[in-house]
């Protein structure tokens, strides 16, 4: 007699992946597994996105005893306090827009921390003798980058040279014709400068023209 079963119609092949995608494999389905996969990626992608802009505050970035200081001397300048009420915030200025770029800066950010822990500036005598070798860092990243954060609210296209005042206007209409970026005239915007800021800033400027 023949087996019942053998006369059984095989299911299709849409039902057999179907069928395979929700059996048990060992202990739990592989659509389970890869349902709770994906939701824990959108978990670990939505927790990693809010440690970076947690990280991207001004809160955060003088929380640190050693950043006390440039935050005081910040204060003093128009980037904080102007006729037009538009604030530059510290992230704005030292963290890119741009994703991989903003990664990039909060991997080397994190030497940040070494030093707080150790006390790299933590006193006014410290800060001043690092003080020429921080700057250097940051001109040379803005050098490099073109000033590619001032750019995201400074812009060339968009200025109107003709209600500035005379020697910016001229000034700014130089940079141009000379297709100068925007630190290689305002090192001092944010910060105060050290002694020997501008020998110290024609070298930076004239490594990364020979390094071309």
């Amino acid at each position: 007699m023949a087996n019942n079963d053998s006369n059984e119609k095989r299911p299709g092949f849409i039902r057999r992946i179907w069928n395979g995608f929700w059996s048990p494999s060992g202990v739990l389905s592989l659509g389970f597994l890869l349902i709770a996969g994906f939701l824990g990626g959108v978990m670990a992608w939505g927790g990693f996105h809010w440690a970076l802009e947690e990280t991207n505050t001004e809160e955060f970035c003088i929380s640190c005893h050693s950043m006390t200081k440039n935050w005081d001397e910040y204060t003093d300048t128009i980037h904080y306090n102007n006729h037009s009420g538009v604030r530059a915030t510290c992230p704005d200025c030292h963290v890119p827009h741009e994703w991989q770029y903003k990664v990039k800066a909060k991997i080397m950010a994190s030497k940040d921390l070494y030093h707080e822990i150790i006390g790299t500036i933590d006193t006014d005598e410290k800060y001043e003798d690092h003080r020429l070798k921080m700057a250097t860092a940051v001109w040379t990243k803005m050098k490099k980058t073109d000033s590619r954060e001032c750019r995201n609210c400074h812009s060339f296209e968009y200025m109107d040279f003709t209600i500035q005042e005379t020697r910016a206007a001229a000034d700014h209409q130089k940079a141009l014709d000379e297709g100068k970026t925007c630190i290689d005239c305002h090192q001092g915007i944010a910060h105060g400068l050290p002694t020997g800021y501008l020998e110290r800033y024609e070298t930076v400027a004239e490594g990364l023209e020979a390094a071309k």
